[in-house]
Order: C-alpha cells, then sequence, then structure tokens
C-alpha cells in the first residue's frame, strides 16, 4: 500500500497530466476535480451532482455550476465524453474510446459493457444535409 503523501502526489500528478492533455489551465477547482475523476488512474462514469458531493466530501469549496462548466470544459477538449439517457440524465465518461454502457434502472448507474460482445449489423443513414457524429449504446439492465 502506498503511504499517503505519495498517494496524494501521484493523485495531483495525474491529474496535471490529464489537463494538460487537454491544453487546459491548470486552475484550483480544475485540478481537484481532475484528480477526483483520474487521480488513481480508473476510468468513472459521474453526473454532474456525484461530482459536487464527491468534492464537497474531499473538502473543496466548488459550486455546482462550477462542476457542471468543468466537465462542459473537459468534454469540448476530449478528455470526457458525455452520455445522456433518457434526454435528460448526463452522465460524463473518463473513457474516451467508443464503447457500449450499461445503465442499471434500479441504481441509476452506468457502467462500462464489454466492447467485444457488441455487434452492429448496420446503423440507418443520416439525413440529407447532415452525418453521423457519434453512435452511443446503451443497454438498460432491470433486476429480476
Amino acid at each position: 500500500m502506498m503511504e499517503p503523501d505519495r498517494m496524494d502526489s501521484q493523485t495531483h500528478s495525474r491529474g496535471s497530466r490529464w489537463l494538460e492533455k487537454g491544453d487546459l489551465r491548470p486552475t484550483r477547482q480544475r485540478l481537484a476535480l481532475a484528480e477526483l475523476l483520474v487521480g488513481d488512474g480508473r476510468n468513472r462514469h459521474v453526473t454532474a451532482e456525484s461530482l459536487f458531493d464527491a468534492a464537497r466530501a474531499a473538502g473543496e469549496k466548488v459550486s455546482l455550476a462550477t462542476v457542471y462548466n468543468t466537465l462542459r470544459a473537459f468534454c469540448d477538449v476530449g478528455l470526457m465524453h458525455e452520455i445522456t439517457v433518457d434526454g435528460s440524465k448526463s452522465y460524463f465518461d473518463t473513457r474516451t474510446d467508443d464503447h457500449p454502457h450499461f445503465y442499471w434502472e434500479d441504481t441509476q448507474k452506468l457502467t462500462d459493457a464489454p466492447t467485444e460482445q457488441l455487434r452492429l449489423a448496420s446503423i440507418p443513414d443520416a439525413p440529407a444535409g447532415t452525418e453521423i457524429a457519434k453512435v452511443d449504446v446503451v443497454i438498460r439492465l432491470r433486476r429480476v
């Protein structure tokens, strides 16, 4: 197990490097949120509200509006992807490659689904004057 100071140093370093990849200025709030998102080296699926709660629990003074704006900035530079469920609930994913998701209806959690098991035979042609920007696959699960 790592010493707390070493872990904090690695967490800070991962957050800083992640912001650099997006060419974002490392403000105190961006860095704090980046550390929560990628500091342990694992991918995350968060809502703005869950990240806000995690930031507050970590002692960060940040508003919910700032969390929303920061997540939007992370998405704009390609550090995260936004996945919308039911047209109203947004999840933000630190894993940026194309991959499907499971949405757990009972807990309202989003998790990665196995990419290697997904087979799409075809998708509809885009209407005239448009192009397909992205295809999101969200598989809704209900426990039985």
